[in-house]
């Protein structure tokens, strides 16, 4: 998918440092090996985390080393098979779930070229596989100017999703600067989905620009920390190189405002 309003995008890693993009395989499962002396939760991102061939690989290191493990997927290549290989490695799936609208999707990108949206019927029947098979379900969403009128309400009602995060829509210098003007949002617009969703607040989880910034450790394609806090991305050495205590100190999260928003959780 070309989502418009995505800030990981990571065009820099490609045309300067790795030509594939990424780490080879046996390299990020070395990075998996060093993350999980240091943390006891991975989740596998994107993009798009399921078109990398060794996602599964990692998913099984990252839980043999005893760590929880998710993934944060659009959807279009979960299916049972996959699923149910995954289930003993696998503790929660995500699902980028922006609109049930068919026309709004097209408008944000959450789309492949060339082919019809996702659909409310296929992703009632995506959560219904996910939770029959035992993961925990979270649903993330982006609001922005397109959906931030919409009501998903009865959809995260019926999808029995644990944890729904909420994001206000996230500006970040050099990664989605050519479409964040047409989908930015103020707090108001933010506000006024939230209030729209008061029947989910045992789930929903918000997060506004503020909260999102710095607050997160992540780890990009060539196996560098990176964080966000001043508005655009600033990468750490690699870890591979430089250990993960020191890659940590040069591009570390806020551990009081990660608290805050409600990263610390039953999972």
């Amino acid at each position: 998918m070309r989502c418009k309003f995505c800030f990981a995008t990571f065009q820099e890693v490609k045309k300067t440092i790795l030509p594939k993009g990424h780490l080879p395989k046996e390299d990020s499962l070395k990075l998996v090996n060093l993350l999980s002396e240091h943390f006891d939760k991975i989740t596998f991102v994107g993009g798009e985390p399921t078109l990398c061939p060794w996602l599964p690989d990692l998913l099984i290191r990252a839980k043999q080393l005893g760590m929880n493990t998710g993934i944060v997927s659009n959807g279009t290549r979960l299916n049972e098979k996959f699923l149910t290989e995954l289930r003993p490695y696998l503790d929660w799936v995500g699902l980028s779930i922006d609109s049930l609208n068919e026309d709004t999707n097209i408008k944000m990108g959450r789309a492949i070229a060339g082919t019809k949206p996702l659909n409310e019927t296929y992703y009632l029947n995506l959560v219904n596989l996910i939770t029959s098979l035992g993961f925990k379900l979270k649903i993330n969403t982006v609001v922005n100017k397109y959906n931030y009128t919409e009501n998903l309400s009865e959809f995260i009602k019926v999808s029995g999703t644990n944890r729904w995060k909420v994001f206000q829509v996230l500006p970040i210098k050099g990664e989605n600067d050519k479409h964040i003007d047409e989908l930015k949002i103020t707090k108001e617009e933010f506000n006024f989905f939230l209030s729209n969703h008061e029947k989910t607040k045992h789930v929903l989880v918000p997060e506004n620009n503020e909260e999102m910034r710095g607050s997160y450790a992540m780890v990009d394609p060539a196996g560098r920390f990176f964080e966000n806090s001043t508005g655009s991305i600033i990468n750490s050495d690699p870890i591979l190189k430089i250990g993960v205590e020191k890659a940590y100190e040069m591009a570390h999260p806020d551990r009081d405002k990660f608290i805050k928003r409600g990263g610390v959780y039953n999972w």
